[in-house]
């Protein structure tokens, strides 16, 4: 016999109750270029350790020295293999190819793709649509042994790399298949001063988050800005 506190439901879980990250290691796939090196720095400032990797580990190695708080650098396949949670920053056009040559050892991580599929011509940036539908759906494409979550597109690297300012102003559109993933990606952009996680949908619907780049890049250029999101009532 079942009584009516047999048959009550679970609380819903909090929404802002986050896991501890701060002992995983980030590494930083295009950690050489502005979004990929900024985010370095600001993640290895909060605590993480991070790993910066380049297709020449001397190059990344050159960089994480110019940054110190820590992060190392090393080739691409070493910081994929070395990280926890693994941060695809390399250009549109190399997207693809290495995240094919990575398959092997990123299998089993948590992959975050913030790579923003764009071209520019004379009335300045458009979003581009990848076959697969997004960058993170090309990404979820070629590493079906990763875990594979889209987020930090919006963001300033002009902000990002400027040691005077203590707090980066915005939130994060996380997007994933698995909430465990994109708890853990929320948690992360956590660690930064200023910003906040949160959850945007499957990645079925990265590709308006992805293009919505182009729109802050006019918004930037109108208003000589570095302008971020905020989600309201959240």
């Amino acid at each position: 016999m079942t009584t009516s506190d047999d048959t009550k439901k679970a609380p819903a879980k909090d929404p802002w109750e986050l896991p501890d990250v701060s002992g995983l290691v980030v590494g930083v796939l295009g950690g050489t270029g502005d979004q990929g090196r900024g985010l370095a720095y600001r993640l290895a400032k909060s605590g993480q350790k991070v790993i910066i990797g380049s297709r020449a580990a001397e190059r990344a190695q050159a960089a994480a020295a110019e940054l110190g708080l820590g992060v190392e650098g090393a080739d691409n396949s070493e910081c994929a293999r070395r990280g926890d949670i693994v941060i695809v920053a390399v250009p549109w056009d190399g997207h693809a190819k290495t995240l094919e040559a990575l398959r092997e050892e990123l299998a089993g991580k948590l992959v975050i793709d913030c790579v923003n599929p764009l071209g520019f011509d004379k009335k300045g940036a458009y979003a581009l649509t990848p076959e697969e539908g997004s960058a993170a759906e090309q990404a979820a494409a070629l590493l079906p042994e990763s875990r594979v979550t889209a987020a930090f597109h919006h963001l300033s690297a002009v902000l990002l790399a400027d040691p005077e300012i203590a707090e980066i102003d915005t939130d994060v559109m996380v997007l994933g298949e698995a909430r465990a993933d994109t708890d853990l990606v929320q948690a992360l952009a956590g660690r930064i001063p200023g910003m906040r996680g949160v959850f945007a949908g499957r990645l079925r619907n990265a590709h308006q988050v992805e293009s919505l780049v182009a729109n802050l890049i006019s918004v930037n250029r109108r208003y000589k800005a570095h302008a971020g999101l905020r989600v309201t009532d959240v």
